[in-house]
């Protein structure tokens, strides 16, 4: 019985899923406050609204909540730069 590619990917997307929901969980009800000190005091509606994102990014999540970073990273661009450059 060969497989073809697109039954590999398949295959691959579902247990990519499955991870991400297995890691959503906890991370929803412990994580996310620690990731992110504005989610401390979440509440149940915003850790459900944070579940399909979580599910889809989990690999990120994950490095960050084992490094145990504590604040989001700063976001970059044009207008940030600009004014980090004036005296």
């Amino acid at each position: 019985m060969s497989l073809t590619i697109a039954t590999w990917l398949a295959r691959a997307l579902e247990l990519y899923l499955l991870a991400g929901v297995l890691f959503a969980v906890p991370f929803a009800w412990r994580g996310a406050g620690r990731v992110d000190p504005v989610a401390r005091d979440g509440t149940w509606g915003f850790r459900l609204l944070i579940l399909p994102g979580t599910i889809a990014l989990w690999p990120l999540l994950a490095t960050r909540w084992l490094r145990g970073v504590v604040n989001p990273p700063q976001e970059k661009n044009a207008h940030r730069n600009a004014k980090e450059a004036k005296p």
